[in-house]
């Protein structure tokens, strides 16, 4: 690669989000790229959720509680992880952008939930702010810092899939795509205020 190419992926990586990191795989065709994005991490997939008819404004629907001290922050509850769906308020279509027993390392590799905590986590509160807002843009970052490929791929069969620590075989690009180790949702209101929803560390 000469000098010129390089430089022109310098560029293009400070001018958008497409830093070349894939991110996960169930929000496939659900988001935009970002551009002029500021500190973004080398290992980070940021974008912004749209629906595919173009709609940027989502209301969060979950399983969980508040955190205690950081009110503004959606966690799990009774030990069970984390549910979290965006509802585009016209249309009533459902997105779901996080799910604590499916996404992420630990949930791949270190923990084990049952059927019932997977089944029985019922999505049913409606997020708010103290200011009573309920409606945001909503700004999704997962990031990758785990080598995949050094730790896993010599367990990968002949058909590409990898064992997760429940039992079943997956695809082995889409454990790395749904296995991020930290996942954040960032929502943004009408008079520009952000705010931070959802942080996860997931290794």
């Amino acid at each position: 690669m000469g000098l010129f190419s390089i430089f022109k992926k310098k560029i293009k990586e400070t001018r958008t989000t497409d830093n070349g990191v894939l991110g996960p795989i169930f929000l496939d065709g659900l988001t935009d790229e970002i551009t002029e994005p500021k500190g973004l991490q080398k290992h980070e997939w940021r974008r912004n959720l749209r629906t595919p008819s173009g709609q940027r404004k989502f209301k969060i629907k979950y399983f969980g509680q508040l955190h205690p001290e950081y009110q503004n922050l959606i966690v799990g509850q009774d030990d069970k992880p984390l549910l979290v769906f965006a509802i585009e308020p016209i249309s009533g279509q459902e997105i779901l952008i996080f799910d604590g027993c499916n996404h992420g390392y630990n949930a791949l590799f270190c923990d084990n939930y049952s059927a019932d905590i997977k089944t029985n986590r019922k999505a049913d509160k409606i997020y708010k702010t103290e200011k009573g807002e309920d409606t945001f843009a909503l700004t999704i970052s997962a990031y990758y810092g785990i080598d995949y490929d050094d730790e896993f791929s010599k367990s990968v069969d002949d058909n590409g899939l990898l064992k997760l620590n429940d039992g079943t075989k997956v695809a082995f690009e889409t454990v790395k795509r749904n296995g991020f180790d930290t996942f954040q949702i960032f929502g943004t209101e009408d008079d520009g205020e952000v705010i931070e929803i959802v942080s996860e560390e997931l290794a």
